[in-house]
């Protein structure tokens, strides 16, 4: 148990005494889970998590009923495990919030890495901009999209004439973590830019992204050879 550890190996003393970096991944996840079960600590409980997540990547991905699926693990705790994730991804949005796309393009694709690059089904983004490239909005307007017909032109420029939004960028992911855009990926980006031509607007680039890469039709020069 971890009361029986030397000071200096309970994780709480070590993050005093050292700092939070100073602490390994299963020792971070002590701290949240604070008390351990009958026979388990709450280290063993951690390397248990980690081994059902298959790393700190992959709790973000986990739902509450997986992780009450460990003995020792109750739903509140659960949720507590999977808070930090949620405010690193307000923190993220918070952040892209501020930005401008041309001057930072691989801002935005790490912000998506983070907000779909983990889900296990396609999610279409758009993102909103004025004139100066700052961002109005964005949104998640289409899930399951691995069928080009899923996703409608008409939506998208429907809320960019609400915004009044003259560019946007195209986003979404690949649950299979392969880059190369699909012959439908190509098809609704060709659908979309004609479709917004006729209204004055103008799609700057569409980025697919995976779990830890991305791929920007405008610096493939793609957008222009559709």
């Amino acid at each position: 148990m971890i009361k029986e550890l030397p000071i200096q190996e309970k994780p709480r003393e070590k993050a005093f005494k050292f700092g939070l970096r100073s602490l390994s991944t299963i020792e971070l996840l002590a701290l949240i889970i604070r008390h351990g079960t009958s026979g388990k600590s709450a280290l063993d409980l951690g390397e248990e998590i980690i081994s059902l997540a298959g790393g700190l990547k992959g709790l973000g991905k986990c739902s509450i009923q997986e992780l009450c699926e460990i003995k020792g693990i109750s739903k509140v705790k659960a949720l507590e495990l999977l808070v930090p994730f949620e405010i690193a991804r307000r923190a993220s949005q918070e952040e892209i919030n501020e930005s401008i796309y041309l001057d930072n393009p691989e801002k935005i694709a790490n912000w998506l890495k983070k907000e779909i690059g983990n889900e296990s089904r396609e999610h279409f983004f758009v993102i909103f901009l004025d004139n100066s490239f700052h961002i109005i909005n964005y949104k998640c307007l289409f899930i399951g999209t691995s069928n080009a017909s899923l996703v409608y032109p008409r939506d998208i420029l429907k809320e960019a004439l609400l915004l009044g939004s003259t560019q946007l960028v195209l986003a979404h992911n690949h649950p299979s973590g392969t880059l190369t855009p699909s012959e439908a990926d190509l098809k609704i980006t060709k659908r979309i830019i004609a479709a917004a031509e006729l209204m004055d607007i103008t799609v700057i680039d569409h980025i697919i992204v995976t779990s830890d890469d991305f791929l920007s039709f405008s610096r493939q020069d793609m957008l222009n050879n559709l």
